[in-house]
């Protein structure tokens, strides 16, 4: 009989914003942080068979002032369990924080698609009370869940119950709750680890202080299944366009599933549609929409004529804040033969607009085929930029509805019809 390999991983990462000092005699403003972090890895300890010696947790301590840290944050955010971020007003305009949660995050979509995990791994936790009304888009269907300690601890988060003497014992239950939750999570996700992630170009999870909700519009240029060639392998195509899995080989979902849910994670608002339901001219991508579009085609869908005449109309119609990603799965051996080769020279041809627009900046990868899951797990979040750093630069500005109101203008208080005479102007004539 075999024996079971150990599995030697930290349980958790404990996301949290770092309280900046406010003063030389402040001592350490993350103390109680770490006392909660020793607490959650005693717990973790008794619970589990972890051997001596292996970290029951990772906390980002004082690394950020040493060398090699984002490698640090990186690797552990690859292998940890669990995550697990500490909920306050400061963990939401952070960007670090909104880092780590989009990194963790996109593996575990990646275990998703892939079939090798399917419950979510990151158990949230208040810090202190959040208005949960107020959370950025990206993490509202995460459940904040409840404890022993009811409205005590929605009212006052960890911190408040740690510092409140009276409430030692609900901080105490609390506490061993949250480790049992993250135990049960480590169990029921089965999350594999991933490869790190680069700290610097990962993107953040919420949008910036004081920006208005973002919109992407994402669309699917795809054959049915019903409807590609007779010659073509079937098996990347469904019922709808939103069916269409390139990467099948590779992902157990569609690829317009995996690409909302990316989306999501940075914090975007994003609407799905199928290429065909649309009007390519009077439709959101072409002249009416105000907002950023991204148009996923499979190169199979020029084989019909008619699509592929809407395609063109959609290229010459297209805004700048449109792009185009262009999958092309490397195990996909047609891909790679004469009629994909034939059909790739095809869609220059057809698209010339926004696949030069693409090569002009640094989404090239985008449009070139894009060969693999992974790559494209990493494309997406710079198309998405891009896209919506082109609608704010190209956009035109809408007034609101209403009278026009002329633009205020200084005038001279005192104006008169001819020179200056020194008269006193309020006295009398």
């Amino acid at each position: 009989m075999q024996d079971r390999v150990p599995d030697n991983r930290p349980y958790f990462f404990l996301s949290y914003a770092h309280t900046p000092a406010w003063g030389p005699d402040g001592g350490d403003p993350d103390h109680w942080v770490r006392v909660l972090f020793n607490d959650l890895c005693n717990h973790i300890m008794a619970l589990t068979d972890l051997p001596a010696g292996c970290p029951a947790g990772f906390m980002d301590r004082e690394m950020r002032s040493g060398e090699g840290w984002p490698e640090k944050l990186s690797e552990n955010l690859a292998s940890c369990r669990v995550f697990v971020p500490l909920f306050s007003p400061r963990y939401f305009s952070s960007e670090m924080c909104g880092r780590e949660w989009y990194a963790f995050h996109e593996r575990m979509l990646n275990a998703r698609t892939t079939g090798t995990a399917t419950a979510s791994a990151i158990v949230p936790a208040l810090w202190t009370r959040v208005d949960m009304r107020e959370l950025p888009d990206s993490v509202r269907h995460i459940h904040v869940e409840n404890t022993s300690s009811g409205g005590r601890y929605l009212s006052n988060g960890i911190y408040g119950l740690i510092k409140l003497s009276r409430l030692r014992d609900e901080y105490d239950e609390t506490v061993f709750g949250l480790a049992e939750r993250i135990v049960q999570a480590a169990r029921e996700s089965g999350l594999p680890p991933g490869r790190p992630r680069d700290y610097e170009s990962t993107p953040s999870a919420f949008k910036p202080r004081g920006a208005g909700p973002r919109h992407i519009r994402l669309t699917v240029a795809a054959p049915s299944e019903d409807s590609v060639p007779e010659h073509r392998d079937a098996r990347p195509y469904g019922d709808d366009a939103l069916d269409w899995n390139p990467y099948h080989t590779e992902s157990t979902r569609a690829l317009s599933t995996h690409a909302e849910e990316l989306i999501r994670s940075l914090d975007y608002r994003v609407t799905v549609a199928a290429f065909d339901d649309e009007n390519p001219v009077e439709e959101p991508h072409g002249s009416g929409e105000r907002q950023p579009g991204i148009l996923l085609v499979d190169q199979w869908a020029l084989s019909d004529e008619e699509r592929r005449g809407r395609l063109k109309t959609f290229d010459a119609y297209a805004r700048p804040w449109v792009s185009a990603i262009v999958p092309r799965c490397r195990a996909d051996l047609q891909n790679h033969g004469e009629q994909g080769r034939r059909l790739a020279e095809e869609l220059e041809r057809v698209m010339p607009t926004i696949l030069e627009r693409a090569r002009r900046s640094d989404t090239r990868i985008a449009v070139n085929g894009v060969p693999t899951l992974k790559s494209f797990t990493r494309v997406l979040p710079e198309v998405v930029a891009y896209t919506t750093r082109q609608f704010l630069k190209n956009a035109e500005v809408r007034l609101p509805p209403g009278p026009h109101v002329p633009r205020p203008r200084l005038a001279d208080p005192y104006p008169s019809s001819g020179p200056d005479t020194g008269d006193d102007p309020g006295g009398e004539a």
